[in-house]
């Protein structure tokens, strides 16, 4: 049986977040994530460029402050020259207005900046996490080289990478993670689901994004999906995902 929680920084949390990056500024969403952590999840995901700002407001206007036991995490750096200290600074400084908080739980560089070393990016936010406004550290479509070269840097708590049944280019960074103590957070996880996903639905009494879900949770113990959804009927699907076991012929047959 898998388990239905792991630890992310300090916080025991579910292993099914909530991704939001199409989430808008409206009443109806505020009401959405409120629900969606009534129910359970615990790791709610956005960033710096989602939606123009709008992902960040909502969750700041339905959180703030978050939970005990919430654990709000967003990004900053996505695009090239994002990554130099003034513009990586910046950016975290409207992230912490946007999301209402004093102290960001999780904060992930979103991608190495191809014009920035990526020990400079990460010295910005060395600096905010030392003065206590970030918690923790992460980083996005990384991979182990430039993991073990940000560790010299600050302690990297999860590596947010894209992986799915059909895209598993990272298989080496999951091993490393699970070895190293490191959550893995796949995104775009419901990709990839074929005839083999479809049977084993059938037979599981499940739907495909279920299965989709399960497998990554089977596939590491360090795994942390964040499906992103705007339906908390979607959400509801998902996290029952925990309770799918998948047999090793059915582990087999997905490879």
């Amino acid at each position: 049986m898998v388990n239905r929680t792991l630890t992310l920084g300090d916080t025991e949390v579910s292993r099914i977040g909530l991704g939001t990056n199409r989430l808008r500024h409206t009443f109806r969403n505020v009401q959405f994530i409120r629900q969606v952590v009534e129910e359970g999840v615990n790791v709610i995901d956005t960033a710096h460029l989602y939606t123009s700002g709008d992902s960040e407001r909502t969750i700041g206007e339905a959180l703030s402050p978050p939970p005990d036991g919430c654990v709000i995490e967003t990004k900053g750096g996505f695009s090239p020259g994002q990554g130099r200290p003034e513009v990586l600074s910046e950016q975290i400084e409207e992230s912490l207005r946007r999301l209402r908080t004093e102290t960001i739980e999780l904060y992930y560089l979103h991608r190495v900046d191809p014009e920035t070393p990526l020990e400079k990016s990460l010295g910005t936010i060395k600096e905010y996490r030392d003065r206590g406004k970030i918690r923790h550290v992460g980083l996005s479509e990384v991979g182990v080289e430039q993991i073990e070269r940000a560790r010299e840097v600050v302690p990297v708590t999860a590596v947010q990478n894209r992986y799915n049944l059909a895209e598993r280019g990272w298989d080496e960074v999951i091993d490393y993670c699970e070895a190293e103590g490191i959550v893995f957070v796949p995104f775009f996880p419901l990709r990839g689901a074929d005839g083999a996903v479809k049977k084993i639905a059938r037979t599981q009494g499940a739907t495909e994004t279920q299965i989709a879900l399960a497998w990554l949770l089977h596939r590491s113990p360090v795994m942390l999906p964040i499906p992103g959804s705007l339906s908390i009927e979607h959400v509801r699907e998902n996290v029952a995902a925990l309770d799918i076991e998948l047999s090793d012929d059915e582990l087999a047959t997905l490879g």
